[in-house]
């Protein structure tokens, strides 16, 4: 093996301990009969909107109306993500299919 290869073994191996103990950790804290703090309980009823708020200004902050696409591509799959989460309650497959009509309108729609 050489270096560039276990470099990011080695890369990997710490992203998964890091990830295993941030999910962890809470359990560890928490667990057992130890009742969470109220500001735990509040941070996980606002989290979620502020996240998912948060990154569709990310997704929407680069587009121009009056050039390209004209937005119309992103403006349709986020109504498009909004339409399915109200119906279907389910964020994967709203994003999910989201995603992949953006991917497909801007790979052979809006060439």
């Amino acid at each position: 093996m050489n270096i560039s290869a276990l470099h990011a073994i080695g890369i990997i191996a710490v992203t998964a301990v890091c990830t295993f103990l941030i999910r962890a950790v809470p359990f560890l804290v928490f667990g057992g009969n130890r009742q969470a703090p109220e500001v735990i309980h509040y941070l996980g009823r606002v989290l979620p909107a502020a996240i998912m708020t948060t990154l569709v200004v990310y997704c929407l902050k680069d587009i121009h109306i009056t050039t390209g696409t004209h937005a119309v591509p992103e403006l349709f799959c986020v109504l498009l993500v909004a339409v399915l989460h109200r119906w279907k309650k389910n964020i994967l497959l709203s994003v999910g299919l989201g995603t992949v009509c953006y991917m497909l309108l801007v790979q052979t729609v809006f060439v």
